[in-house]
């Protein structure tokens, strides 16, 4: 039986049952004698409400405010162009997992070493979580250790950097505007400190080259060589080139300093073999699980373990002490009980990236990103870089006086979702001026490069009207706004967006489930 039958026929007529007639629950009787039970036992446990109707009530049942919105969202999701490039699609499976009877069980420290019991499950679940993720990246066990647990890519920073600094420590990470993220140790032009990172250790960023737009390594040794942080972090969020991680060793080892790679974007990629290999030459590696990745909202630390490479001035027989500073980092110094059901659907993405399916997946991802920047600058517009290697691109409007805000709410009304995003040389993130666009979610859902082409004209489209109505509305956000009440062109590209995104399947639930189809 085909999948969308299977649904069908097994799982949604359960949805939609009435709890009492749910062939989910126990026969009528036994509830009748449960209620006897309770009532002779105490007039509290008599109000209590029976196991059925609280415990086995499907949602659309216990909460229709709820299960309306989670709809709405669905049908949101099918029916619009997702191009934030953090976002992605997971599979039924992964989804199965994460609304799992894991979510029940508490189970504070590391397999085999629980302060709770009633772990042996959980155990094997976990166990098998780290086997696959070494295996998806293809690491020797003898040499490279994994922890699974961290919520998501934020906290698996924060760890990694509690396990590996002291208060204080110096860090250089890619600044914010150059492509950089947050956590990598980002203050203002005026010094605020933004981020967690910075402050709680010293940051001096490295930026990318204001000609070309590709990170400047020569600068970045010179930082480096003045600055002399303990930690050098590589990896961004809006870079759409590899990186040199020859390079970056070289100068961490020139410092004295640890190298970390953040591959939260790219790490699907990585998976695949489809970009630089970080493990050859970072210390430790984190990365999210639901970007390029295709997985549970996540987060994975990878740490050198065993012994070192022999090195001049390095004693004789020197091991990497990562495992333990990184799990006790983990647990209990920031998070509590880890999320199993988070785990187990982990596991599961994993499973799946180590097929050929993915890796050509993930080859897309990259032929899709080239498609749609060619068509955008074949239009006449500036991509940083002039172009991209991996699964995005970064679009500067500046030279058409447009802001990332703008287009970004423009698209929000055609059913287009992007983000807004600094470009180098940007004074505020809140005003940044350019946009990003990403291609695994919509690669996910089958595109190719002529459906990424069609997507680039539909932007070409938006940025027209946005253009058009900053021309005759004005500048400031307040007239603009008023030109995108009632506007017919908006309206009509929004129809066409519909039209074009309902017609490619939807991972993770079929039409048949849904409430809202059209």
């Amino acid at each position: 039986m085909c999948t969308r039958a299977l649904l069908s026929s097994a799982i949604y007529p359960l949805l939609s049952t009435p709890p009492h007639h749910s062939p989910l629950l126990p026969p009528r009787r036994h509830l009748s004698h449960n209620h006897r039970r309770l009532a002779a036992a105490s007039p509290a446990a008599a109000a209590m409400d029976s196991v059925a109707s609280w415990g086995l009530t499907p949602l659309a049942a216990a909460d229709p405010l709820v299960h309306d919105l989670l709809e709405r969202e669905k049908r949101r999701q099918r029916s619009g162009i997702e191009l934030i490039a953090s976002e992605n699609f997971t599979s039924f499976a992964v989804m199965e997992a994460l609304g799992s009877a894991l979510t029940n069980k508490y189970s504070e420290g590391m397999p085999g070493a629980r302060y709770y019991g009633g772990n042996d499950v959980i155990d094997e679940i976990e166990n098998l979580c780290r086997d696959r993720a070494l295996a998806a990246f293809r690491l020797d066990a003898a040499s490279w250790g994994v922890n699974v647990q961290p919520y998501s890519g934020s906290p698996a920073n924060f760890a990694a950097y509690t396990a590996l600094l002291n208060p204080h420590d110096r860090i250089m990470g890619l600044d914010l505007p150059s492509g950089g993220h947050l956590t990598h140790g980002y203050y203002t032009a005026g010094g605020k400190k933004i981020s967690a990172t910075s402050i709680y250790f010293e940051s001096l960023p490295y930026k990318v080259s204001a000609a070309t737009g590709y990170i400047d390594y020569e600068k970045l040794e010179e930082k480096a060589l003045d600055f002399r942080p303990k930690l050098i972090i590589c990896g961004g969020s809006a870079y759409p080139r590899d990186w040199d991680y020859a390079k970056l060793r070289a100068v961490a080892d020139k410092v004295g300093a640890l190298l970390l790679c953040d591959m939260a974007h790219i790490s699907g990629l990585v998976a695949a073999q489809e970009a630089a290999n970080p493990f050859e030459y970072c210390d430790v590696v984190t990365t999210t699980t639901h970007k390029s990745l295709r997985g549970p909202r996540a987060g994975m630390i990878f740490y050198r373990k065993g012994p070192k490479p022999p090195k001049k001035g390095q004693p004789e027989g020197a091991v990497y002490d990562y495992e333990d500073k990184i799990n006790f980092a983990v647990f209990p110094s920031l998070q509590g009980g880890p999320h199993n059901h988070q785990i187990a659907a982990l596991a599961v993405a994993l499973q799946q990236t180590m097929t050929p399916g993915f890796k050509a997946y993930a080859k897309q991802v990259k032929a899709n990103a080239v498609a749609i920047g060619k068509y955008l600058m074949s239009k006449g517009y500036k991509m940083v870089t002039d172009g991209t290697e991996n699964h995005l691109v970064l679009w500067d409007l500046r030279p058409l006086g447009l802001t990332g805000n703008k287009v970004e709410k423009m698209c929000d009304l055609c059913s287009i979702t992007l983000n807004k995003n600094a470009v180098f040389g940007d004074s505020s993130a809140l005003a940044p001026g350019g946009v990003r666009i990403g291609t695994p979610a919509m690669t996910s859902r089958g595109l190719v490069e002529k459906d990424f082409e069609q997507i680039g004209e539909f932007l070409h489209q938006a940025v027209t009207i946005c253009l058009n109505i900053q021309k005759e509305h004005g500048k400031l956000l307040k007239d603009f706004s008023k030109g995108l009440v009632n506007n017919k062109d908006i309206e009509n590209l929004k129809l066409e967006v519909e039209k074009f995104a309902t017609s490619f399947d939807m991972p993770g639930f079929t039409l048949d489930s849904m409430k809202y189809k059209e």
